[in-house]
């Protein structure tokens, strides 16, 4: 039987989602908790990959049982069980053949960033020193929706077959006086993709880019000439979207 699960991390403490051979990460922390009670090895296959320090507020993962359980119980005893950092929000069963990863339609990722200075998002958000320009940024940002090649965004030197994305929407949006966001949609992302991004991005609001010169960056296929990452902590896996058909089974 193949369940569905749905989790919500504090991604500060951990290496990413993926097994690392000396370093604490979600996918790990997940199958052992799942271990202490059903006392079974359950290996759990995410809907991608995060980098360390990368938040989820919602991390989509399949895992199989040889019976059925109740999602319900399922989920009490992983909350009991798991750091206070994760947290599952859902279990839900799914058709034999759904993957986690193969199967999503489409990821969405946040980027939070701060104008002042605040002791709560400090993990959470990007801090900005000085002036930006997030109209500049938005025009600036149409130019995604066009693009099909995401090399220039692209960590160097990774296993994937190829670097084209499919991005369906990307924008800034002010969520207080102080307080921005940046969404962005797409079929998949590369590794390293959304703070490449992001880097790029405000090297256009602080005008030490053109909006041009984003369009040259992208045509260059250039990781390097493209702006530095932002930072980890203020990037949020948001939701991750798959076809009706996956869930609709027969108990």
């Amino acid at each position: 039987m193949r369940y569905f699960i749905y989790i919500a991390f504090n991604g500060t403490a951990y290496s990413g989602w993926q097994i690392q051979p000396d370093a604490p990460s979600v996918q790990q922390t997940l199958q052992e908790a799942l271990f202490t009670f059903l006392r079974v090895q359950t290996d759990v296959v995410g809907a991608g990959r995060t980098d360390a320090g990368v938040h989820a507020a919602e991390m989509v993962a399949h895992f199989d049982l040889a019976e059925p359980k109740d999602c319900g119980w399922m989920m009490n005893k992983l909350n009991g069980i798991l750091p206070t950092d994760i947290a599952v929000k859902k279990i839900v069963p799914v058709i034999d053949s759904a993957h986690a990863r193969f199967d999503a339609k489409s990821r969405t990722y946040r980027y939070y960033v701060n104008l002042n200075k605040s002791p709560f998002d400090r993990d959470f958000s990007l801090r900005l020193i000085g002036p930006i320009d997030f109209d500049l940024m938005n025009e600036t940002a149409k130019q995604l929706l066009t693009t099909i090649d995401f090399t220039s965004f692209s960590k160097l030197h990774t296993d994937t077959k190829t670097n084209n994305c499919k991005v369906t929407y990307a924008k800034w949006t002010q969520l207080s006086e102080e307080k921005w966001v940046f969404t962005i949609t797409a079929d998949r992302f590369l590794r390293n993709m959304v703070r490449a991004i992001v880097g790029t991005l405000l090297a256009v609001g602080r005008h030490q880019l053109t909006p041009q010169q984003f369009a040259e960056i992208i045509a260059s296929k250039d990781r390097c000439k493209a702006g530095d990452s932002a930072p980890a902590r203020g990037l949020f896996l948001e939701q991750v979207e798959y076809p009706d058909e996956l869930f609709k089974i027969s108990l």
